[in-house]
């Protein structure tokens, strides 16, 4: 098995040098992988004590970031080497001050791996939630060195619990500890007979309610919102924003507001949004007091302060699921007790499902289901207050899983 997967490595190296022709993010990944060896050396020698940090992503990056943060604060003689798959997770977090440097993980061949943990030497490697790489995993352990994986959430359905999957499910041996998310996952693991498990919850949940202690003042946003209900439509595809757009186009709330963060920001997608709007809308690189406050929509065409532009939502949508590209982040807006609609793609999101159960979060399939629980919201308060509270208290009370990883750790 472990020839195959080998051999399949070397098929998909081919794969996406192939595909780094047609995708520009796929060649960014292949031009900053073939850059990570000379970044290590010329970052690290072998006097250095380090801490290896890997995410496959951004969603994975802010899943971990508060277990890094103390990691960072207790580890203040060591370097943080911090490692993405992804280029939507590299670019923009590749100045992240809590490591020393951020590199992109070399695709999983033996050689790769061995140099790559000859170079680190880590002392503790921390892996979030999947991207579980064997050769770099079995490196790891044959160096005598420790790792673990926090916030893991596993499927029956995954290669680990299948026939075919020898490779990976030895790869999961390697990790000292795995922190579940829930005891679903335990109990896939106990049935592959690993035991070194402890269901800790989800690391997101102390990573948004963090949020709460920051400063989530936008003096543009005050001046949109201009004392009017707000809906704020977070990480919206093209699928959300015609949603949005069909209604905001044939309602008349004129006490209602509307923010859209479109997921993209290329111009021609920007333009697209405005275009079919029947109403006044401003982007935020326009932005002006006046514009602000003749607009009906504003259009967040940046990155990075989507946090806190949900605290000022009175209604949150998240985008993602009205179609098949993934739900993001629900609980951003959730920590702000404020009722959130989405799409019905959501079965691979259990924080959704649970939101969903106790009445803080909406699943709508169509226009019209989307028209009918919006208008709801808009129109009863004691509704949407109390849709808020459910969320707001959901995110509060599974806090906590930093505490025990960092507590093992301790150990």
């Amino acid at each position: 098995m472990s020839f195959i997967y080998n051999i399949g490595i070397h098929i998909v190296h081919l794969g996406l040098k192939c595909a780094s022709l047609f995708n520009e993010k796929i060649k960014k990944g292949m031009v900053g992988r073939r850059n990570t060896f000379k970044v290590l050396e010329s970052h690290l020698n072998s006097s250095d004590k380090t801490l290896w940090f890997h995410c496959a992503s951004l969603g994975e990056y802010e899943q971990g970031l508060p277990v890094f943060k103390i990691l960072r604060a207790q580890y203040k003689q060591h370097k943080i080497v911090l490692s993405f798959f992804s280029p939507s997770g590299y670019e923009v977090r590749k100045n992240s001050p809590i490591a020393d440097v951020v590199v992109y993980l070399p695709l999983d061949s033996k050689r790769h791996a061995k140099r790559f943990i000859n170079i680190l030497n880590p002392e503790l490697t921390i892996f979030v939630k999947y991207d579980i790489w064997p050769n770099f995993l079995n490196e790891l352990k044959r160096s005598g060195l420790r790792a673990i994986l926090i916030s893991a959430a596993f499927r029956k359905n995954q290669p680990y619990f299948k026939f075919y999957g020898t490779e990976l499910r030895r790869a999961l041996f390697t990790f000292e500890h795995i922190f579940t998310q829930n005891e679903i996952s335990k109990t896939l693991l106990q049935s592959i007979h690993y035991n070194n498990v402890t269901v800790s919850g989800d690391t997101r949940f102390d990573r948004v309610s963090s949020q709460l202690e920051l400063n989530n003042h936008l003096s543009f946003i005050e001046i949109f919102k201009d004392g009017k209900l707000c809906v704020v439509a977070g990480s919206t595809w093209p699928e959300d924003e015609n949603l949005l757009i069909n209604y905001i186009n044939a309602t008349d709330h004129k006490n209602v507001k509307f923010i859209i963060a479109p997921h993209n920001i290329k111009t021609t997608q920007i333009n697209n949004i405005q275009e079919k709007l029947q109403v006044k809308s401003v982007l935020y690189s326009q932005k002006n007091d006046t514009s602000l406050i003749n607009a009906r929509v504003f259009i967040i065409d940046t990155i990075g302060i989507l946090s806190k532009v949900y605290s000022y939502a009175n209604i949150a949508y998240v985008g993602g699921a009205m179609g098949h590209t993934g739900l993001h982040n629900t609980l951003e807006p959730a920590v702000f007790a404020i009722p959130i609609i989405i799409g019905p793609h959501h079965e691979k999101f259990p924080e959704a499902q649970d939101m969903i159960n106790i009445n803080g979060m909406f699943s709508v399939s169509d226009q019209k289901e989307f028209n009918s629980i919006l208008n709801e919201l808009i129109q009863n308060k004691e509704k949407r207050l109390f849709s808020g509270k459910k969320n707001g208290h959901y995110i509060s009370k599974n806090k906590g899983a930093v505490i025990q990883i960092i507590d093992y750790l301790r150990i």
